[in-house]
């Protein structure tokens, strides 16, 4: 083991304080226990720099140079004479502290007899008073060995309080291969070893300290941070590092000069450099009492060793692996530093115009678009087939919507057409059980009890429309609706057919025409009108009918589950025949409705075709706007509304005849006018 490696792991083990300078507490007082510790005024240049101690004689001496001293104003330089400084004043304390440290560590290193067995170290402090002509003056003097009374000369020199002294030092003494090791200077420049071969700190570099406080930052998520450095070009240099690996993240770094003790900071984050030394190397040297500097310059830039607390240990060019302590109040608490805290999932990042990116207000996605990280910038659309949650966090599937059974609008609808239907077969039962009378038997019984079964399929194929749409019900509810209509509108348009037929028989010539009119052609004639509508269903049906089909236009939370018609021309000749049968019923009641009768049925069924008239009418243009399960409930609507029309117009007279006024419900009251 070299005297070199024993002695820096010396340094380490015995006095940890030694190159950690700027970890020392302040409390410590200042001590006299030195011989020949200097505390009057520097010598002027010229004269020979200050010695704090030179100790016992030893093999081996280590030279330190070490700023004791204030320093004095700056006095302007005529050039017309040898340069003139004022005189230091005062004692540094905190540098002080460095000087007893390498003393207590020499002194340790020597009492210790296996850390350099046979090799007695001796130590050489020189003040130079933060004065640059006077650091080179005492670097050359401990390099050189100036006289007898300065001793051999020195192989490594600690010193560089500063980055401007450690340059100086540094590149004086790369041609003599005279190692300098720095305990406080931390220029970056200071890294090039094509400029500085034989420099070494243990300080970390300002940029390894920027770094660690960006990634710091970073890992904390802090975004608004304010950053107080001094105005020269440390604190610049340090500055931009830190803007320069926050890039990108989105954080935002305002320039603050303040002062923080007058302003009573607290609560703050403070980071402390942790330097470390060495302790431990195997490398050896040729002989511990004829070292050279170039020889311990070699072993230096080889240092590699893990110290007792587990930590490698080694220099990178000039530089040590860098170590920083993380300084709090107390709490266990991560501060928080936002300007906005980030935009929950659900929402995204809207930036503030004029501010920093890291203010910014947090706007809700809009239906159908999520975002599920924290700090979105955009919202995400979702699948055609999904849909977004209530907090817009995730896309689930749409509900399939139709209208059902179970909902409110279906349980209505159901309940009016079962109550129509109720309500036909009660009438049905009624005519049934009083067919032999007067009003019943007026113009055709028959063709009143197969109105009566038209108008029972009418509010019951109502009913092929609620529920879940298949490919049978998408078939079913259309031929249904169109056949039972034209049922419906054929007895009718029979009934007034045979008015008319009956009031033009009774004039002179025309006894015959009733023979057109007789029950076998009335029933002839409604077989007639319907199978046209059979026929035109057949072909629809055949060739073109109604599917069902998700309807994935509309955008909301639902997908509508409709029979959609694959041919609307099929539909459009269905609805067409029957208003044509509807609107020749109607002109041809409208033409009997004054004939003479006290029961002339023609007037009633020109009063129920205008509403059936009406509803089909208002019908199409409320269907065409509706949207998904309403249109379907439009259809619904106008089935029962023209069914109880009907109903209610052509045999509610007749009902209240037979069981109110039962008087009435003869041949000579009917045939009274």
């Amino acid at each position: 083991m070299s005297w070199v490696s024993l002695f820096l792991a010396g340094l380490s083990s015995r006095a940890p304080s030694l190159l950690l300078v700027v970890m020392v507490s302040r409390d410590v007082g200042l001590r006299v226990g030195l011989g020949g510790v200097q505390t009057s005024m520097c010598s002027r240049w010229g004269s020979r720099v200050e010695e704090f101690n030179q100790g016992q004689d030893g093999d081996v001496v280590i030279g330190g140079l070490f700023n004791l001293h204030y320093q004095p104003p700056v006095i302007d330089q005529e050039f017309i004479r040898p340069p003139f400084y004022n005189p230091c004043t005062g004692l540094q304390v905190e540098t002080l502290k460095a000087a007893y440290a390498m003393e207590f560590a020499v002194e340790e290193i020597n009492r210790n007899p296996l850390i350099l067995p046979g090799v007695k170290l001796n130590y050489r402090i020189l003040d130079c008073c933060a004065r640059h002509p006077w650091v080179l003056q005492g670097a050359f003097s401990l390099v050189g060995g100036e006289s007898e009374s300065w001793g051999p000369s020195v192989p490594v020199i600690i010193g560089g309080a500063s980055s401007t002294t450690a340059i100086i030092l540094s590149r004086t003494l790369a041609p003599l291969s005279v190692p300098v090791i720095s305990y406080l200077a931390s220029c970056p420049c200071l890294s090039d070893r094509h400029q500085f071969p034989n420099f070494f700190r243990t300080i970390p570099s300002d940029v390894y300290q920027a770094k660690t406080m960006a990634h710091l930052a970073m890992l904390f998520h802090w975004t608004w941070i304010g950053a107080v450095f001094a105005n020269n070009d440390y604190g610049r240099l340090a500055i931009q590092t830190f803007q320069e690996e926050i890039e990108g993240t989105g954080a935002y770094v305002g320039e603050l000069f303040l002062e923080l003790a007058k302003r009573n900071v607290t609560n703050r984050q403070f980071l402390a450099n942790e330097d470390s030394s060495p302790r431990n190397n195997s490398t050896a040297c040729s002989s511990p009492y004829s070292i050279t500097g170039k020889e311990l310059l070699k072993h230096l830039n080889k240092v590699n060793f893990t110290t007792p607390h587990g930590e490698e240990f080694f220099f990178q060019g000039a530089d040590i692996p860098a170590a920083y302590d993380l300084w709090t109040t107390g709490s266990s608490q991560v501060p928080i530093s936002v300007c906005t805290e980030s935009c929950p999932p659900g929402t995204r990042i809207a930036n503030r115009k004029g501010e920093p990116v890291c203010c910014f207000d947090c706007i809700p996605c809009t239906d159908g678009e999520v975002s599920n990280d924290t700090g979105s910038h955009q919202c995400r659309r979702c699948p055609i087939e999904f849909w977004s949650n209530q907090v817009h966090t995730a896309c689930i599937p749409r509900k399939v919507d139709f209208l059902s059974f179970n909902e409110t609008m279906g349980i209505v609808l159901t309940a009016a057409a079962v109550s129509g239907a109720a309500v036909t077969s009660a009438v049905f039962v009624v005519f049934l059980h009083h067919r032999n009378t007067p009003v019943v038997r007026a113009n055709n019984s028959e063709l009143s009890f197969l109105l009566l079964l038209s108008l029972k399929l009418c509010f019951l194929c109502s009913l092929v429309f609620i529920g879940r749409p298949s490919m049978w019900s998408c078939r079913l509810q259309q031929a249904a609706f169109g056949i039972s209509f034209v049922l419906c509108v054929s007895c009718l348009q029979v009934k007034t057919i045979v008015v008319l037929a009956a009031f033009r028989s009774a004039q002179p010539g025309a006894g015959g025409l009733m023979k057109w009119f007789g029950a076998g052609q009335q029933r002839g004639s409604v077989c007639f009108f319907t199978s046209i509508q059979v026929i035109i269903c057949t072909i629809w049906l055949s060739l073109s009918p109604p599917i069902p089909h998700r309807d994935l236009g509309f955008q909301g939370s639902k997908v509508n589950l409709e029979c959609a018609m694959s041919s609307v021309v099929g539909f459009a000749v269905v609805l067409g025949y029957i208003g044509f049968l509807a609107c020749l019923c109607l002109i041809l009641a409208f033409l009997a409705r004054k004939l003479p009768d006290n029961f002339n049925e023609a007037k009633f069924i020109t009063f129920s075709m205008l509403i059936f008239c009406a509803v089909w009418v208002a019908f199409i243009p409320a269907y065409i706007s509706s949207p998904g399960k309403y249109s379907v409930a439009v259809e619904v609507f106008a089935i029962l509304a023209s069914s109880y029309g009907l109903l209610l117009c052509i045999f509610a007279p007749k009902c209240f005849i037979i069981l109110l006024r039962p008087e009435r419900n003869t041949k000579k009251h009917l045939m009274g006018k």
